[in-house]
């Protein structure tokens, strides 16, 4: 009898439960006909947003043009629209042959930290994080050091504490603004205690700004690469959340800094992106339109857009609720509540993800997949339509009810 093949030992390390044991599970009960309300992923449109107009309009206007192999770094066009718009945001040198376009950010995460990892190289991660900056790290035969974003201080970071974590192997830090899975957005003071710490220790910076334009209530987002001047920066964006366009698989990141700092890192980015040929040609026509074209999500995200309200609707759900607690989350497509663990102490969370799947038909994500060593959280995404959001909330009080009620051995893992 023949052996299973054996897969490679590190994996068992990688949490992704956003699409993971719950998402299996949640389609098997489908198939079975029952009728779910999945927040567990970010995919606009999976609830009725369209990418705009003009981005579909430049995809159709230069299809004809997209059959060849494109540059390993992306199309000259799509390259200087990025790196116009980092210039003006007052990032340091950044140019057009400084820009890598890539299968969503996803794909640039990975590259970016297997051309500058060796074996046992430490990166600095916040906790909670989105669960590929950790995969890509281990996967890359990186340590992954998680610094501490506690929610009695907006789950936004400590700079002292980040700094006490790094060693001779630490080699980048890795900041999520607006963060995904809480929606915190950092002050431009701390953002620059951040690049002071990084100054100090010569850190790569590496800022995951996919969320850049999703803020609520005026709250001001800060560009990392004006901060970090000569500093060496990676600045990730792309098309997927702002512009809703994730199938396009359109990512960006833009290098600034010091030119002769990050010549021989550039040249790895290089070598590695012409490994992979070239990213979809067709979704990058759409990058100059969608960062020279209308703004159309400042309008959602504002009173009356149905961003605000979404995000409003969960905000009083929890105000309402006896059992949750929330850092109202000030940008991005998500929320992250806590369950009060004194009121029912033993709370599992991955427990309570799979219970609220099989009993209100509801998949969210169970908050120790992101990074943190504590089980009381979830994060659902804000993309519903407000009034369905306060039924799934609905859905999960009643649960929380029903597991209050239960024997406190119940609450914990069998």
């Amino acid at each position: 009898m023949s052996s299973s093949i054996a897969t490679r030992q590190r994996l068992s390390e990688v949490r992704y439960e956003i699409r993971g044991e719950l998402a299996r599970r949640a389609r098997d009960l489908e198939a079975q006909g029952r009728q779910l309300i999945k927040l567990n992923i970010g995919n606009p449109g999976a609830f009725g947003f369209r990418a705009p107009d003009h981005l579909q309009q430049a995809i159709a206007d230069n299809i004809g043009r997209s059959d060849p192999y494109g540059h390993q770094q992306g199309l000259p066009e799509a390259r200087e629209a990025i790196a116009a718009q980092q210039r003006a945001r007052g990032a340091v040198n950044a140019s057009a042959d400084r820009v890598f376009i890539g299968n969503g950010v996803s794909e640039l995460i990975d590259m970016s930290l297997r051309a500058l990892l060796n074996p046992g190289d430490e990166v600095l991660l916040p906790s909670p994080d989105y669960p590929l900056w950790t995969a890509a790290t281990l996967l890359n035969d990186g340590v992954a050091e998680h610094y501490p974003c506690e929610a009695s201080n907006g789950f936004l970071p400590d700079p002292a504490q980040i700094e006490s974590q790094i060693t001779q192997r630490t080699r980048a830090l890795v900041l999520i603004n607006p963060n995904n899975p809480t929606g915190a957005v950092y002050p431009k003071a701390l953002l620059e205690e951040l690049v002071a710490v990084a100054a100090r220790h010569r850190l790569l910076l590496m800022v995951d700004e996919i969320y850049d334009s999703i803020v609520y209530d005026d709250t001001p987002f800060q560009p990392l690469a004006q901060l970090a001047g000569d500093l060496p920066c990676l600045t990730f964006g792309g098309l997927s959340k702002v512009h809703r366009a994730c199938g396009y698989r359109v990512g960006w990141v833009s290098l600034s800094g010091d030119v002769a700092q990050m010549r021989d890192y550039h040249h790895a980015l290089d070598l590695l992106g012409a490994l992979r040929l070239c990213a979809n040609v067709p979704g990058q026509w759409a990058i100059p339109a969608a960062l020279e074209g209308e703004d159309t999500i400042t309008p959602l995200c504002q009173p009356g857009g149905r961003l605000h309200a979404a995000r409003q609707a969960v905000i009083d759900a929890c105000a309402a609720s006896r059992w949750l607690n929330l850092s109202k989350p000030d940008g991005a497509l998500y929320a992250f509540p806590g369950v009060d663990t004194k009121r029912l102490p033993g709370f599992d969370d991955h427990r309570f993800a799979l219970d609220v799947l099989e009993n209100a038909d509801v998949l969210i994500v169970p908050g120790n997949s992101f990074n943190v060593p504590y089980r009381h959280h979830f994060r659902v995404t804000l993309l519903p339509e407000p009034e369905q959001i306060a039924d799934v909330f609905g859905r999960i009080e009643q649960r929380l009810h029903v597991l209050a009620d239960a024997p406190a051995a119940k609450r914990h893992v069998a």
